[in-house]
């Protein structure tokens, strides 16, 4: 049964308390591998090694896209058990995925400037019935392991919904295009704090600025399918006057499974 608003709003008071416990059951009663189904915990060996060094390709959506496995078997189904079931276990593991094509997207020289991790909004509807943001969780795990890793990195969910949108499973590379063309929108500007540099201490923007200045603003998702999503969500970023250095994902659907899945998100 999905958590109504006021059940979500509890459980995040409660979620240090919630993930504790979770992490204290997995140890005592350790469930079977989401991936591969090996009783082996949530995550076997052999899946999370899938997760590690599966080479990020890139993907057609946009300009230095990249999507750090094909959408396909033991990835599918982390996917799914993260995004709809929610293992939040997996936020880790998947996190570092996501960053590992992040960083494939940007290339061998990330620049100096810090990254803005920008989560590709789920339709609130959505996030009420899951109880969690997927994406967004993702995006700060993804952000965490790149500051471990010695690059300036956070996330931020700049981008909302203006308008409702229809389901995009089922519909056609072109339907769905058309379904998210001008959805999205950059949230109403407030005040961030910006990275310090030789010219400047850090500090708070000027309240009207749509985000951190001097941050570099990479897309990410859990999933790439036709590439609507990205696209518009890149779309909104440049009339904001933030155009995206790049885009990355967790996995992208390949051409041979195409075909429509009931349980496959559509992006």
């Amino acid at each position: 049964m999905p958590r109504t608003p006021a059940a979500h709003h509890r459980q995040s008071h409660r979620g240090p308390f919630v993930h504790a416990l979770t992490g204290l059951l997995d140890a005592l009663l350790p469930a079977p591998c989401a991936g591969c189904g090996a009783d082996l915990g949530h995550l076997c060996p052999e899946c999370r090694h899938l997760l590690a060094t599966t080479p990020p390709t890139p993907v057609a959506a946009l300009p230095r896209a990249h999507a750090a496995a094909p959408y396909d078997g033991p990835v599918r189904r982390l996917l799914l058990a993260h995004k709809e079931r929610g293992a939040l276990g997996l936020t880790g593991p998947l996190g570092d995925t996501l960053a590992r094509a992040v960083r494939s997207a940007l290339g061998p020289c990330p620049g100096r400037a810090p990254l803005l991790l920008v989560p590709v909004p789920s339709a609130p509807a959505a996030v009420r019935a899951r109880g969690h943001d997927p994406t967004l969780r993702l995006a700060r795990a993804a952000a965490g392991t790149l500051r471990r890793e010695g690059l300036d990195a956070r996330a931020l969910p700049l981008l909302r919904h203006a308008r409702p949108v229809a389901d995009q499973a089922g519909l056609s590379a072109a339907e769905r295009h058309r379904n998210l063309r001008g959805a999205l929108t950059v949230r109403p500007p407030g005040r961030f704090r910006r990275p310090a540099g030789p010219d400047r201490p850090a500090g708070p923007d000027r309240p009207d600025r749509p985000g951190p200045a001097g941050y570099r603003p990479v897309l990410v998702d859990d999933l790439v399918t036709t590439g609507a999503s990205l696209v518009e969500a890149a779309r909104a970023l440049s009339a904001a006057g933030l155009p995206p250095a790049a885009a990355a994902t967790v996995a992208a659907a390949v051409p041979h499974h195409r075909r429509h899945r009931p349980d496959t998100p559509g992006r």
